[in-house]
């Protein structure tokens, strides 16, 4: 085992009071500094305190000190023997009346392959993610934000090649209008993804998912859009439906004759690759256009605005 370290900090100029306060909201309701949504949001099983255990994404970590707008000390779940893995932990430290130094440490204790892992690819996405953090902290703290850090192509690639994977899920109660589009339904299936923090909740933003496949509306419900068409050998309707925290992109098919049918015997075998990806990058894309946490927690004046960073 060897330790790894990685160590971040950002002089703010406003009082540590108001940047501990902020501090004190990570993993919270909402949460003006975790980079969301364009990263998987920080979440605890209970407030913020020692004890509370959570992570986001795929790191994993309980709280292990807490002083209320000065520490947070995070440690890494312990590996299949118990040992401890190490942890990260941010603090605030008071530089006068109307300026303080935030820090972010990560030391970690790492086999061969997972240290080479670390280095080729999580240190740059974990920087990435940590100095976001410290733009959200100076544009919540101050309502300003001189330079956005730029994500470099790595870790372009890395949140593309990361990001949530839709999974299968039964047509929800809640499709009523893809329920209710046929009285004969001869295939059907759904698939599924969580809402990250400040990404769209209006169904009509996610009718781009079906974009090039000019699919017309044909009916809006309470959060579901109905998209589809009839064609000589099989009627087909898409349902969009945002509803707790998900988006769900389910399909009902009719067909009407033994040339449907066997279209369908070709079309299903590769129909979950296709629905899949067009789901998974429409809500990529959805989530890289959407405000930021700070944006969302005080929105900028105009003329503080900037151009966020490409992904």
């Amino acid at each position: 085992m060897h330790t790894v370290r990685d160590a971040h900090t950002r002089t703010i100029q406003a009082p540590a009071e108001v940047v501990g306060a902020l501090i004190d909201r990570l993993g919270g309701e909402p949460d003006p500094l975790f980079p969301t949504p364009v990263w998987p949001p920080m979440r605890f099983d209970r407030p913020l305190g020692v004890g509370a255990d959570g992570g986001h994404g795929f790191v994993r970590y309980r709280v292990a000190a807490y002083e209320p707008g000065r520490r947070i000390r995070f440690a890494f779940t312990p590996g299949p023997s118990g040992e401890d893995t190490g942890h990260h932990e941010v603090t605030v430290r008071p530089l006068g009346a109307d300026r303080c130094r935030v820090d972010h440490v990560l030391e970690s204790r790492l086999p061969l392959a997972r240290r080479i892992v670390w280095h080729l690819a999580i240190r740059a996405v974990h920087g990435t993610v940590v100095e976001e953090l410290f733009d959200n902290l100076e544009r919540a703290a101050t309502g300003r934000l001189g330079a956005p850090v730029r994500r470099s192509p790595r870790v372009r690639l890395l949140n593309r090649l990361l990001w949530d994977r839709p999974t299968a899920v039964a047509l929800p109660e809640g499709a009523y209008l893809a329920r209710s589009a046929f009285s004969r339904t001869d295939f059907q299936d759904a698939w599924q993804m969580p809402l990250r923090p400040g990404m769209p909740r209006e169904p009509e933003a996610w009718e781009g998912v079906l974009r090039g496949a000019s699919f017309p509306v044909l009916a809006r419900r309470g959060g579901e859009v109905l998209l589809g068409k009839d064609a000589g050998h099989l009627d087909f309707r898409a349902s969009l439906l945002v509803a707790d925290d998900r988006i769900t992109l389910g399909t009902v098919v009719r067909t009407h004759h033994r040339g449907g049918r066997l279209y369908m015997a070709v079309i299903r075998r590769g129909h979950p690759f296709v629905v899949r990806g067009v789901l998974r990058r429409a809500h990529r894309e959805l989530a890289l256009a959407a405000p930021g946490a700070a944006e969302r927690w005080r929105p900028a004046a105009p003329e503080e605005g900037r151009e966020r960073p490409p992904l």
